[in-house]
């Protein structure tokens, strides 16, 4: 549509400019009046409707509907039992290494248990820490061959589920916010740090984790924490369907957070070359396959576009990579990122032909080697700062 518009400004000029401009405020009104519409119409969906049949008797007229209570309850208790049944299942996911590794509760700020794992060398010296952030619909338990890839250059990893993620509280593919995400992530560093003072601790993130740790490292406070950030393939500038979602997405993600489109499910897209790889995501039971939820999704829109606007202002340490057929996220996104960014300590590689999951391609060996490659140019650079970080 908009280089429609653009061929009309070259081709008109004098009084058909404003009757374009009058076209543009029209379309404008109409997207307004269509989510309106839209909106009521939700509304009136959600409405719960007594349906009274023909036959019934007086008697069961009296019996009274089940009170929003009562549905809230059971909802409530619903997602508990889901909860308990995820946090078992992720405590019995095998994690390869042949180092020190365990399992944990950590618990954020509001009060919520998340599920969190460790990955540490089993003898050596402690050369850093990289704190894992795994991406929508998955859980950290999927990197234990990156942990085990890490660990071997003494690099010891922590690893943290979502809420709604993994082994973690919350309704399975649900985030009610991504600054959770990101508050969550910054008291996980926040605890890591304090039990292995003085180790250079690194942030990772994949795909929406690594939205999460871009905004998280924006904060002064955090950036200070950190010796940089690594992102694989993050979700930047990530636009709607249809400008009319863009417009609506505020208004449904408050009337129905948790409605599911149905069909959302990102099964139809290829993330990995490696058809092993594609069957252990899509039959692992801790993935999240259903039709993505209306809140999450304005939320991810949200958070990209926040970021969008402030690439100028990143100044952390950075490593982007990025698969050049991508189909998920945006590899040109990454490379804005690079070029606009005023970090100092700044690098990018993109992958001819790789898709979405760089750690799961084929050459997933290779792609953990670039990052511990960074890694250690990046502790070579802090350590022979005079300042330090510490």
């Amino acid at each position: 549509m908009a280089s429609t518009s653009a061929e009309m400004d070259q081709l008109t000029s004098g009084a058909s400019n404003r009757i374009i401009f009058i076209l543009r405020t029209l379309r404008k009104c109409l997207v307004f009046v269509l989510s309106l519409v839209l909106s009521l119409l939700l509304i009136l969906r959600l409405r719960p409707r007594r349906r009274v049949s023909p036959l019934s008797s007086p008697e069961d007229e009296a019996v009274p509907a089940p009170s929003r209570r009562w549905r809230r309850k059971m909802a409530w208790k619903l997602e508990e039992e889901d909860t308990a049944r995820r946090r078992s299942l992720a405590e019995g996911v095998e994690m390869a290494g042949d180092g020190e590794i365990s399992c944990s509760l950590f618990y954020g700020r509001r009060g919520n248990a998340l599920f969190s794992r460790s990955w540490l060398p089993i003898s050596g010296e402690l050369r850093g820490i990289l704190i894992i952030i795994h991406g929508l619909n998955e859980h950290s338990g999927r990197y234990s061959q990156f942990a085990k890839q890490l660990n071997a250059s003494n690099l010891g990893v922590y690893a943290m589920d979502w809420i709604g993620h993994g082994g973690s509280d919350g309704l399975h593919g649900y985030v009610p916010s991504l600054d959770y995400v990101v508050s969550d992530t910054e008291d996980f560093l926040e605890k890591i740090r304090s039990e292995n003072p003085g180790v250079p601790c690194f942030l990772f993130g994949h795909s929406t984790g690594g939205a999460v740790v871009l905004k998280a490292a924006s904060s002064p406070s955090i950036e200070d924490m950190l010796a940089g950030i690594v992102l694989t393939s993050p979700a930047l500038r990530v636009k709607p369907a249809h400008p009319i979602v863009g417009a609506i997405a505020p208004i449904f993600s408050l009337l129905a957070p948790r409605f599911q489109f149905k069909g959302a499910n990102k099964r139809g897209i290829p993330v990995s070359r490696d058809p092993e790889a594609l069957l252990a995501k899509y039959s692992d039971p801790l993935v999240y396959t259903g039709p993505i939820r209306v809140r999450t999704g304005y939320e991810i829109l949200r958070i990209t576009a926040y970021l969008t606007r402030n690439f100028k202002s990143v100044t952390v340490p950075f490593f982007v990579l990025h698969g050049t057929e991508d189909k998920v996220t945006d590899p040109l996104a990454s490379q804005d990122l690079y070029n606009q960014a005023p970090s100092v300590f700044k690098d990018i590689k993109l992958y001819d032909g790789f898709l979405h999951d760089l750690l799961f391609e084929p050459e997933r060996e290779e792609v953990g080697r670039d990052i511990i490659d960074w890694m250690m140019n990046r502790l070579g650079d802090v350590n022979g700062s005079a300042a330090g970080l510490w």
